[in-house]
């Protein structure tokens, strides 16, 4: 939630910090402690973020996927089901429920590599789905689904039809994927210039699934108004 120069970074074969927030494992759960906000730079009327998050994964993959072929991008969903367990002190509220747990990590940013994607994933009742597609930055195109099983192994499968979805209040065009080409959003949990996360009602290899989505633009990301913007909404230290 805020970024931080290599300084205020240590790390070790189970733990990582990040300034005053850390990451590590305790047993079998992933344990975040957040500490945020202490001193926000040009927004001094938003709240302290504290607390702490435990994801448990149902089921853990070894398998990491490129996103491009310099492998410069490297796509990789460490849980496709988990559980998750949620006590914040500020502002004071808990909750647990589903969860999922993957990330990226490449040899150059973002928007070096990519233009959009689109991706989402929902628990099926054995498994998991994830549908990834995007647009490099070269303008080549991308697209995947796949099925982890309940022990968490991958295996491609034929991608649904394309299921349009209302663009954002930023303009973001979405998508995501699904059985009869047909999804309603929920709800937007996020939605800003150039990225937007949404929850979908979907149908998934023959389920009705609630599936979460995000749409991301790279182009608006560069933009020089939204990188005038972003130190506003997340601070910047060394």
């Amino acid at each position: 939630m805020t970024e931080r120069g290599r300084g205020a970074v240590t790390r070790d074969a189970s733990n990582l910090g990040i300034g005053p927030s850390s990451v590590r494992w305790e047993g079998d759960a992933l344990v975040i402690d957040i500490h945020e906000g202490d001193t926000r730079l040009f927004v001094p009327w938003q709240r302290k973020v504290t607390g702490r998050v435990r994801v448990i994964p149902e089921a853990l993959n070894r398998a990491a996927f490129a996103l491009d072929g310099a492998e410069n991008h490297i796509w990789h969903c460490l849980a496709p089901r988990a559980r998750i367990e949620v006590e914040m002190t500020s502002p004071a509220c808990r909750w647990s429920g589903k969860a999922y747990l993957d990330h990226n990590r490449g040899a150059e940013p973002l928007e070096s590599g990519f233009n959009t994607w689109h991706w989402s994933r929902a628990h099926l009742s054995d498994g998991a789905l994830v549908c990834y597609e995007g647009e490099r930055a070269d303008g080549s195109l991308f697209a995947s689904a796949l099925r982890f099983d309940a022990a968490g192994v991958p295996e491609p499968v034929e991608l649904p039809p394309i299921a349009a979805l209302p663009d954002s209040r930023w303009g973001i065009a979405r998508r995501t994927r699904s059985d009869i080409g047909v999804a309603e959003v929920r709800r937007t949990w996020e939605d800003t210039p150039f990225y937007a996360r949404s929850e979908l009602a979907s149908r998934f290899l023959g389920e009705e699934v609630v599936a979460v989505q995000e749409s991301l633009d790279m182009r608006r990301f560069s933009s020089r108004i939204v990188q005038f913007m972003l130190p506003y909404r997340m601070p910047r230290r060394k």
